[in-house]
């Protein structure tokens, strides 16, 4: 999992008193009873944040209206520094947008970039009380043991190690409270940064990304979906010996506790200095851990963040902890992604539009289908190669920074776009995974790994195959 951080018992995520949560439900109220989205709830969140979002209104509002010059260097530094606290939702959507190339001016990107997972965790009190609303007054007597110190803590909860009776090793995961009510306060303060932004940069329309953000954001929450989005993977990925799924507990979980087994592992971090074949390994890990999963199944991981997964030092297998951003896509989404491959293998203008407009992308002429392809030809590179190489050769990913800039450009003299649902976090796991690849240095045949994946690809055994598996785990794909 990861490394041990402290806890304050009078402070919640980002320091605000919790005394909210200590007179919450009684110990061994139903585990049923939401912490629904409540208007105190909200109006206290849109006071933590105002300062920083209210400061970016005011300031866009005075460049507007009386000319002041806006230093965005500057502010985006405020920005950061004001939701940094939160470590709630709208940190996590930051941390998101930060690597969709162009959902936010490139200030804002690298600012909000360097916000932190971890966040200083709940206290003992807390804990406690939490256990008992979601398992009843007795829930210690259901662990064979349990730690009284969280060993990591994030932007929706935090995870306590304990074991069963036959002492199994065990991670529990426990919502933080009044999430529901952080989560709709942020995504409203998210769309009032969006608008704004909006008003003095049209290449990239937001809306469709508030909307995909909103609906993956509001399904972390509920912790029963993850346990059956956990066994999803385990599912997809049982035929990969590297990739490693922990086993959900049911009995011992409910919609804001999430009970699994533990997997140990180290951070991929520390393995940046280890010689190129272990660094190729991993990296050939990671790869299957996410591919398989959307190749075969249309199903992907939308947040390959390096607190999302651990790395085995025996034999530098994967081992995934985090299932709540995941993402279902239709089959036909899912052809489109071959199909445009296909398309710029053979410089195929045709495919590529059919390709675009299965993705979801509207009224594609020839100049805009220049400026996509750029930007798909950036991302497809080292899968059109058939050689041994870096995912990217510049190591700095400069070139890259440089290929989205040129795109954004181009958008906004040609009036914009609107980025379809489905690309926001399809996308995301592309950056995020080529980030991870660009650490490890790893040098890798990407063509041959690829083609694997898809030559056998049939949209219609991809269909079944993805009905068969979420019918197995009661789960629906989302309604686009």
């Amino acid at each position: 999992m990861t490394t041990p951080t402290s806890h304050d018992d009078t402070a919640a995520p980002g320091g605000a008193p919790r005394s909210h949560d200590d007179t919450a439900a009684p110990a061994g109220a139903a585990a049923t009873s939401d912490e629904d989205d409540r208007l105190g709830g909200r109006i206290r969140r849109y006071a933590r944040v105002g300062t920083g979002v209210g400061g970016l209104a005011a300031r866009l509002a005075g460049e507007r209206l009386f000319g002041l010059p806006l230093d965005r260097g500057r502010h985006a530094e405020d920005l950061r520094a004001a939701l940094g606290g939160l470590k709630g939702p709208l940190m996590k959507a930051a941390q998101i947008l930060s690597t969709i190339p162009d959902a936010l001016p490139r200030e804002y990107a690298e600012e909000l970039a360097q916000l932190q997972a971890d966040a200083p965790s709940m206290g003992w009190l807390f804990v406690k009380r939490r256990m008992a609303t979601e398992l009843g007054p007795d829930w210690r007597s259901r662990f064979g043991s349990f730690e009284r110190e969280a060993v990591a803590a994030a932007s929706l909860g935090q995870v306590h190690k304990a074991t069963t009776h036959d002492g199994r090793a065990l991670a529990c995961k426990l919502q933080y409270p009044d999430m529901a009510s952080a989560v709709e306060a942020d995504l409203r303060q998210l769309k009032l940064i969006f608008g704004i932004y909006r008003r003095y940069d049209r290449a990239i329309n937001p809306d469709q990304i508030h909307a995909e953000l909103s609906a993956r954001l509001r399904e972390e929450l509920d912790y029963g979906r993850e346990g059956r989005q956990m066994r999803l993977y385990a599912h997809m990925l049982r035929d990969e010996p590297d990739v490693h799924v922990p086993d959900w507990l049911p009995e011992l979980s409910t919609k804001r506790l999430l009970t699994m087994t533990w997997l140990d592992g180290a951070r991929l971090m520390s393995f940046r200095d280890a010689d190129q074949t272990v660094r190729d390994r991993i990296a050939m890990n990671m790869f299957r851990a996410w591919y398989v999963p959307f190749y075969e199944y249309g199903v992907i991981h939308g947040d390959p963040h390096l607190g999302n997964y651990a790395v085995r030092p025996e034999d530098y297998g994967i081992n995934l902890l985090d299932f709540g951003c995941i993402r279902v896509f239709r089959p036909g989404f899912v052809k489109g992604v071959i199909d445009l491959y296909h398309a710029l293998d053979r410089k195929d203008d045709e495919l590529a539009v059919e390709a675009y407009r299965a993705w979801g992308f509207e009224k594609i002429d020839k100049t805009l289908l220049e400026v996509l392809n750029t930007w798909a030809g950036f991302l497809y590179r080292p899968l059109l190669e058939d050689r041994v190489q870096r995912i990217q050769e510049e190591s700095s990913g400069q070139y890259g920074r440089a290929v989205a800039e040129k795109v954004h450009a181009e958008l906004k003299r040609l009036g914009g776009v609107t980025p379809p649902r489905e690309f926001v976090l399809m996308d995301r796991a592309a950056i995020g995974l080529g980030s991870v690849f660009l650490h490890l240095k790893a040098e890798i045949n990407w063509h041959r790994m690829f083609r694997d994946l898809i030559d056998d690809f049939d949209v219609n055994t991809l269909t079944s195959r993805q009905e068969a598996a979420l019918a197995a785990v009661d789960l629906d794909r989302p309604a686009d």
